[in-house]
């Protein structure tokens, strides 16, 4: 158990990382604000909290689930006046496609998620924790945020900026003096189904007009092949950093995992790749 019952507020919790981290956290005692995209899966997580509660899971029966969207102000502005703690900004988006021809719209539309409303929806936040002295924000970002993938750039350039963000935010805050803690948490592949609906969005376009349109069958029995190879099965070596983080009086910059994904990224980078 933590040290202190702390109120958490995470986005993008309806499914994946986001979901088993809501769970996680709830199991350690703490108060958990469990914030999804739309009313349906606000409805289904409402639902498996019931069911965890029924089997005896006492953290379960004290998840509140709320149904945020981070690109409207309005749901932004319905948290303000909430005591949160930490932060936990895990919504996101994915998209893919070669730079050479995707369309920038689905570009603009990934960095809406991914950065500017994740950037307005935490200075919503961090307006009250300044107040109070205290508080967490954890940008959830991705290995792919540094490391370049081919084809994944739409995303990846996402990653990259917010990882940007959230270090030099962790500097600024530093700078103020105020005792809130900046930190990313980069998960590597993981087996939730996100990555193939990510890499699969450009073959919904790629046709007859594509550059790449002869080697579409390369590349998904390519992406294919990494996935099966790199995916870890579950999430929970994500999400037990995320734990951490969360729980720290001063987290690390940067969680990474799984650790092999991770000390890959780290050899790449040494080797200029």
């Amino acid at each position: 158990m933590s040290n202190r019952q702390k109120t958490i507020l995470i986005t993008g919790a309806g499914s994946g990382i986001g979901r088993d981290a809501v769970f996680a956290l709830a199991a350690r005692g703490h108060r958990v604000i469990a914030a999804t995209f739309d009313e349906a899966q606000a409805g289904e997580l409402r639902l498996q909290c019931a069911a965890k509660a029924g089997a005896g899971d006492v953290g379960a029966a004290g998840i509140e689930v709320i149904r945020l969207d981070i690109t409207s102000a309005t749901d932004r502005e319905s948290v303000r006046d909430r005591e949160i703690d930490v932060l936990i900004n895990n919504a996101g988006v994915g998209d893919s496609g070669s730079l050479a021809e995707v369309d920038v719209d689905r570009i603009r539309k990934v960095f809406e998620v991914n950065v500017f409303a994740t950037i307005e929806l935490t200075q919503v936040v961090l307006a009250g924790m300044i107040a109070r002295s205290r508080g967490t924000v954890l940008f959830v970002s991705s290995v792919a945020g540094r490391l370049p993938v081919p084809f994944l750039m739409p995303y990846s350039m996402s990653k990259f900026a917010l990882s940007a963000a959230g270090a030099a935010l962790r500097s600024e805050m530093d700078q103020l003096g105020r005792n809130i803690q900046i930190s990313l948490i980069e998960p590597g592949a993981i087996h939730t189904g996100f990555n193939q609906a990510m890499t699969g969005r450009k073959y919904e376009w790629m046709a007859e007009n594509s550059y790449f349109r002869d080697q579409i069958d390369k590349l998904k029995a390519s992406e294919t092949k990494s996935f099966n190879f790199l995916e870890a099965r579950d999430t929970r070596s994500i999400v037990a950093r995320i734990v951490t983080a969360a729980e720290a009086r001063r987290p690390k910059l940067r969680y990474v995992a799984p650790w092999l994904q991770g000390l890959g990224v780290r050899i790449a980078r040494i080797l200029g790749v």
